[in-house]
């Protein structure tokens, strides 16, 4: 699929999804001076930046060594994907969990020109240096394992965030 197996697109998903939890939550707790969960749940993991980082990888790869057309092409797709997320989010939860209000050159608080910035460099780490390595990560294990270890990690998730949805719609109780 893609180019490459199941197998490493969940793993780097898995990856992507917990750096990009420990690079906000690390910049959201020193803006707020506080430690400062960006997650959904209450573990270190937002898939946003899973499929953020596997989805841009896919998509942006060809790009690679062109780095200013992988810079702005980057910056429009996470831009992009965002604005999507956040629309869905408005929909669903009737919330977006971020609010760009505050920041200059923002649309509707969901997207602003600061991250567009942010993204482009985000998808010239991720392609140029970051996803190789990854791999490379990846690959000093074993798959059988690995496999254990990913199927034991998506659960842990999916326990998460099924305790996060049911406190969220829980039905109102009569006592």
């Amino acid at each position: 699929m893609f180019g490459t197996d199941v197998y490493h697109l969940i793993s780097t998903f898995i990856i992507y999804s917990i750096l990009g939890w420990t690079v906000e939550s690390i910049y959201m707790s020193f803006c707020n001076r506080k430690l400062t969960n960006r997650g959904f749940g209450k573990g270190p993991f937002c898939p946003i930046y899973g499929f953020g980082g596997v989805l841009g990888y896919l998509i942006l790869s060809p790009l690679s060594g062109h780095y200013i057309k992988l810079y702005l092409a980057g910056a429009v797709l996470a831009t992009a994907f965002e604005y999507l997320v956040g629309r869905l989010m408005l929909k669903v939860f009737g919330e977006v969990w971020w609010d760009y209000n505050e920041k200059p050159c923002n649309y509707q608080g969901i997207i602003c020109l600061e991250s567009t910035i942010a993204w482009g460099f985000y998808a010239v780490i991720i392609i140029m240096f970051l996803h190789g390595k990854i791999l490379g990560f990846i690959d000093r294990y074993d798959s059988a394992m690995g496999e254990k270890l990913c199927l034991m990690i998506l659960f842990l998730v999916a326990l998460d965030y099924l305790f996060r949805f049911y406190r969220i719609f829980k039905p109102e109780s009569d006592f």
